[in-house]
């Protein structure tokens, strides 16, 4: 039967497994596959062919996939196979197909025909409305927690009535979502919650609607069927057949299409147990393994079925490929993450020189967000473009944005852009009809906010008070500390972190603000005070600023930590603060690839699941980072982790990459890693160790002389605290210094004009003024380079 259907050119070029999944008898079955199987394929060929073959109609075809773009492939690939109008055929995403039926059924349904969709954001809008209008305590229940709260009630399909509240929080807010919908009922709109759980409902409880459409739909094929949730399985169990007996009774085909060596999703609530449940609700006898890979060489293959093979609960199959073994897998270890990046950047540099390789056909994934700070870091003083899929750079995430601006004013109590950025945030009564007065009294007076606050009258002023003082607190409670702990108490003062706490998904973005301390240390250490700074900040006249102590004529003895940058041109000498808000500033605004542009891609391993490059880097691979350690408490979360490191292995097409680091900065904090176990899964027989295997572990000794080495104190799970240096106090002077400055004289200076001194420290080589300016404010300048003349 075989070789005569293979002729057909629908059939062409399938291998027997595919085959044997295109021209299934009816009847369900489960389609297990592998990553680069052509999935895809395989399911718009079976519609094409029970389409080509009279097995059903375009009308009787329902396929469900989980993106739009997934949707559009296949009705562009159908319109390709067979002149069939595609148009009219039931494809598409669960949401788009909920909305669909919701449309053909609203009356049954009890929606307007015009009923409007409401994205996430404007069911956050709705949130906050329905609080303001009740008013509801918002410090303890945020807006976001509560949409959060009823979007996964909608999930669990669950409406108010029938959830269990037992304590006196959880009834408030099941109060505040029967008030929700009743908001959303009167308005006419559904969430993409509602959409899932009101289509449910609408087959549910209307037998007749039910019944027609599992009729009408004699196929249904499921895309990706790993990552659905349980009301999805739900909603697909009504359209398939009604439960008699305590049984499912089905007419018609369910074809399930998954992986659940990829089910990456459980945080969103996919269930890898629903491919178990249907092949024994649905008693699928039919089970076809699509093993055969058309990306990737077999030692990245082998590496990845071994390393999967270490989970228990699999439906179990292997990935193979005719391709041959192709390169090892490389494994390197790094003395520290910088030199893990650097390490990266230096092998990018060199498979794109040789043009073997597009920068765009090159990945980097990372587990958490927060590392990418590092290696973006290191790409843009190489010069290499780089695009972050899926996400912001570091610099530009809000996180880091509203962090930034609250060191701003710190720096500069004026800089109204960051003032009005960060006054309500987190939120502290202060509307926008506030700001407006704010605004117009500042304008009034030309002066900054900042110094308008005293103009606006009542509450509203009092807040804004309290905002400024609490600023002016942080300033003056900051003075001579060094960089690090100025970043930890803004962090926490500000209330960013409580705020985040707070968050259901705030995880990633308390991440991301530890990292900021560390792109701070590793700043001061590496980047703009060290002796061997590879990107100093340039300031705004585009002069670069000098390098390291002996450079500036500064004692070589004093902690790096606390020494002041010099610019050549005026003499001003930067805060360890000052020069790190500029280089966070310069970073953030260039080297981000342009559109089109040839880029290396930098993503999380979330982000990269369904595509592939011909070259992939996955860095970090160490204990508490991957497996990362909020997972590694129990089995499933342990099996989630590996089965993400599966996902990652399986994008690579030609070469993978896989790197660690002994020492780590993270939250501030320099870390002694122990390499991943994911690592001791692979097999050996398909790495290549560009490092000596286990070099360094167990006889690890820092260098001596290096900066931040380590202190005594145990900093984090597996390591050692790096010190903080405190700075030393500057030497009483004798006698009168040969400048012949002292605090209350007027000064000029070419570049910012008159200033009056306030202050002079150090001796010789070493002296700096503090400078007051009207038009640029207070500035300290080394006085061996600005050339300061007094005003008589």
């Amino acid at each position: 039967m075989h070789s005569s259907l293979s002729s057909s050119p629908l059939l062409a070029g399938l291998n027997p497994e595919q085959l044997v999944a295109v021209t299934l008898p009816a009847g369900h079955a489960l389609i297990l596959a592998g990553a680069g199987s052509g999935k895809t394929r395989v399911l718009t060929t079976r519609i094409a062919w029970l389409l080509q073959h009279g097995h059903a109609t375009p009308g009787g075809i329902l396929a469900v996939t989980f993106t739009n773009k997934a949707a559009k492939e296949m009705l562009t690939r159908l319109s390709a196979m067979l002149p069939v109008n595609v148009r009219g055929m039931w494809i598409g995403t669960f949401h788009g197909l909920c909305n669909r039926l919701l449309r053909a059924h609203h009356k049954l349904a009890g929606l307007p025909q015009t009923f409007q969709i409401l994205d996430t954001q404007d069911q956050l809008s709705a949130v906050k409305r329905l609080c303001k209008q009740f008013n509801v305590d918002e410090e303890r229940f945020p807006p976001k927690q509560l949409a959060y709260f009823i979007a996964g009630c909608k999930e669990e399909g669950l409406r108010p009535r029938d959830v269990q509240a037992h304590d006196a929080d959880t009834r408030k807010k099941v109060e505040l979502y029967q008030l929700y919908e009743e908001q959303c009922q009167r308005e006419g709109v559904v969430d993409f919650g509602e959409l899932m759980l009101r289509s449910f409902e609408l087959l549910r409880d209307n037998d007749p609607v039910r019944m027609h459409y599992q009729r009408r739909f004699a196929h249904i094929l499921v895309d990706e069927f790993q990552d659905t949730n349980k009301l999805q399985y739900a909603w697909l169990k009504q359209l398939a057949g009604d439960v008699v007996d305590g049984r499912l009774v089905t007419q018609g085909s369910v074809i399930a299409v998954g992986d659940d060596d990829q089910s990456i999703y459980a945080f969103r609530g996919a269930r890898v147990g629903n491919m178990q449940d249907f092949v024994r609700e649905f008693a699928v006898e039919r089970q076809i393994k699509l093993e055969q890979n058309y990306r990737s060489y077999s030692n990245i293959l082998d590496s990845a079925n071994a390393l999967i093979a270490h989970n228990s609960r699999r439906l179990g199959k292997n990935l193979r490929t005719t391709q041959g073994p192709g390169e090892p897998v490389r494994v390197y270890e790094a003395s520290s993450d910088i030199a893990e990046a650097q390490w990266l950047v230096d092998e990018i540099k060199q498979l794109v020189q040789g043009g073997a390789m597009a920068r765009s056909e090159i990945a980097v994934l990372y587990r958490s967000n927060a590392q990418s700070r590092v290696i973006e870091s290191t790409l843009f003083n190489a010069g290499v473009p780089y695009r972050v899929y899926g996400g912001l750079r570091f610099f530009e995430r809000a996180e880091i944005k509203h962090a930034l601006a609250y060191l701003r004013l710190l720096e500069n109590p004026h800089d109204d852009t960051s003032f009005m950025r960060v006054v309500n945030f987190p939120a502290r009564g202060i509307g926008a009809r506030t700001l407006e007065v704010l605004q117009d009294a500042a304008h009034a007076s030309g002066c900054s906010l900042h110094d308008a606050v005293s103009a606006v009258p009542g509450k509203a002023g009092a807040n804004l008070g309290a905002f400024v003082a609490m600023v002016d607190v942080l300033r003056e409670q900051t003075q001579g500390q060094n960089l690090r702990t100025i970043i930890g108490q803004v962090l926490e003062a500000s209330g960013l972190l409580e705020h985040y706490r707070n968050e259901k998904e705030g995880a990633d973005r308390l991440e991301n603000l530890d990292e900021l301390i560390s792109a701070a240390e590793s700043f001061v250490t590496q980047e703009g005070f060290g002796r061997d700074a590879v990107a100093l900040p340039i300031d705004e006249t585009g002069a670069p600023l000098t390098q390291g102590p002996a450079s500036q004529g500064l004692d070589p003895n004093q902690p790096l930590l606390q020494q002041p940058m010099v610019d050549v041109d005026t003499g001003e000498t930067l805060s360890p603060l000052a020069a790190f808000l500029t280089h966070a500033a310069l970073e953030a605004g260039d080297n981000q690839a342009q559109a089109g542009q040839d880029a290396v891609q930098l993503m999380t391993v979330h982000a990269s699941k369904g595509l592939e490059f011909d070259c992939v880097f996955i860095g970090g691979l160490e204990e508490g980072l991957f497996p990362h350690e909020n997972a590694m408490s129990d089995q499933g979360g342990l099996e989630e982790e590996r089965r993400l490191m599966y996902v990652a292995i399986t994008r690579a097409r030609k070469r993978l990459y896989l790197s660690h680091a002994q020492t780590r900065l993270l939250h501030g904090q320099t870390r002694y890693n122990v390499k991943s176990r994911f690592l001791d899964e692979l097999p050996e027989e398909a790495l290549k160790w560009l490092t000596p295997k286990q070099q360094g572990f167990g006889t690890f000794a820092p260098n001596k002389g290096a900066v931040g080495a380590y202190g005594s104190g145990a900093g984090g799970r597996f390591g050692f605290k790096s010190e903080s240096f405190a700075s030393p106090p500057v030497p009483p002077q004798k006698q009168t210094p040969s400048h012949g400055l002292r605090a209350g004289l007027a000064v000029f200076h070419t570049k910012f004009g008159e200033g009056k001194v306030l202050a002079i420290e150090g001796s010789g080589d070493d002296a700096r003024a503090q400078v007051h300016f009207p038009r640029h404010g207070t500035k300290w300048l080394a006085l061996s380079v600005a050339k300061l003349t007094v005003v008589e």
